[in-house]
């Protein structure tokens, strides 16, 4: 059991090591993406994950800012993005989303990458910047928020939602409380201090994973699932979700919460979920995919925000779950930039664009959502 569990984190990632390489573990380091695609003969040569990428109107420098959570998925479509499209320079800065809304709505970016919808109030604010228009939600990256662990000698913990709750409010403070022991029958769990670390920016995966406490151990997370930033006392902060990842892969007795993608890379152990279904729930794209499928629009014309259900006990339905949007403008983009922004978020947008999101460790946006995001693309203006 315990090499059948790490070699399921390895499964799940080995296409994020593999693809990427390098590129994965740039992101815990420069927000600078701005790489250069590579020439032979003079031209610009395309890889065969970029050779169907339509590059139409595409010029110049596109900038983007906001979720570290899409980080590894965003490098890697710019990698493709500008291998295809000649002279296009794609910087996106991995800043966390409340940092990505910010930029957008001062004008300072095209687009910003947000693992929760916008407020009311932030979309109030946008219409200042989309002139005519308004700031719209595209769901874009899918995924889930894994639980990572560093504790010796156990490699298939297993927690619910009540147990997690009172780790991350510290309730439960020691390895081997009762609550934790009674879901993991016969592992040596130590009794040692938990290391709990938070994220310390303004964060959609913090926001999510309040959303999914609040929902699913409303008795004991009480705190406003609304909040971006860390509402618990106690704990240990860390910037970005490269931050509180490497801080997992360093300290013994850790935990924190972080995208697969980040956990993969640091070869994490992560945390299975006992929902109420038959059997524990790994945190797998295919088992984020379970979840994010039940997923309803709540937004209304070109907004396509989601409600995502935290409840679910669908056998193999993995509960924590996040999806990223990229907000633009419907309607007054600034004109030097439109068709760079319609080119880059039509190709993220396609199957070839979502294809490259399982083996990073993220879950692709269910076919009818995403079919809805590639027919608006088109239409901002």
């Amino acid at each position: 059991m315990k090499l059948s569990r790490k070699n399921g984190l390895r499964a799940s990632a080995i296409g994020a090591l593999v693809v990427s390489g390098a590129l994965v573990l740039s992101a815990c380091g420069s927000d600078d993406n701005t790489e250069t695609p590579a020439k032979e003969g003079g031209k610009t040569t395309t890889s065969a994950a970029a050779s169907n990428i339509s590059c139409e109107g595409a010029k110049g420098k596109l900038l983007a800012a906001g979720s570290s959570a899409q980080r590894n998925a965003m490098d890697l479509w710019v990698k493709n993005f500008q291998a295809a499209c000649e002279g296009v320079e794609i910087n996106y800065q991995g800043i966390g989303s409340g940092g990505g809304i910010t930029k957008f709505n001062q004008g300072q970016v095209a687009f910003a990458g947000s693992d929760s919808a916008l407020k009311d109030e932030e979309v109030a604010e946008s219409k200042k910047i989309c002139k005519g228009g308004t700031g719209v939600n595209l769901p874009m990256v899918g995924g889930p928020i894994a639980i990572g662990y560093k504790l010796e000698g156990v490699d298939n913990l297993v927690l619910d939602a009540s147990t997690i709750a009172k780790i991350f409010d510290n309730k439960i403070t020691k390895w081997n409380d009762p609550a934790i022991t009674k879901l993991n029958p016969g592992a040596k769990l130590p009794d040692s201090n938990i290391q709990a670390f938070h994220r310390s920016d303004e964060s959609g995966t913090t926001q999510n994973l309040g959303k999914y406490l609040s929902t699913a151990a409303p008795a004991d997370w009480k705190h406003d699932p609304k909040s971006k930033s860390w509402p618990a006392e106690g704990g240990q902060a860390a910037n970005g979700s490269s931050g509180v990842a490497t801080a997992v892969k360093d300290v013994e007795g850790s935990i924190s919460y972080m995208e697969l993608s980040y956990a993969a890379a640091n070869k994490s152990s992560t945390v299975s979920i006992a929902t109420g279904a038959s059997a524990p729930v790994a945190a797998t794209s295919e088992n984020a995919s379970k979840a994010i499928a039940a997923a309803k629009v709540k937004g209304t014309g070109n907004d396509l925000a989601l409600s995502l259900d935290y409840k679910t006990k669908a056998e193999g339905a993995y509960p924590i779950v996040l999806v990223t949007y990229e907000i633009a403008c419907d309607k007054g983009n600034k004109a030097e930039t439109l068709s760079t922004l319609k080119a880059f978020l039509t190709y993220t947008a396609s199957e070839e664009g979502q294809k490259v999101l399982t083996d990073a460790g993220y879950a692709p946006i269910p076919a009818e959502i995403a079919a809805k995001v590639r027919a608006i693309v088109p239409t901002l203006s």
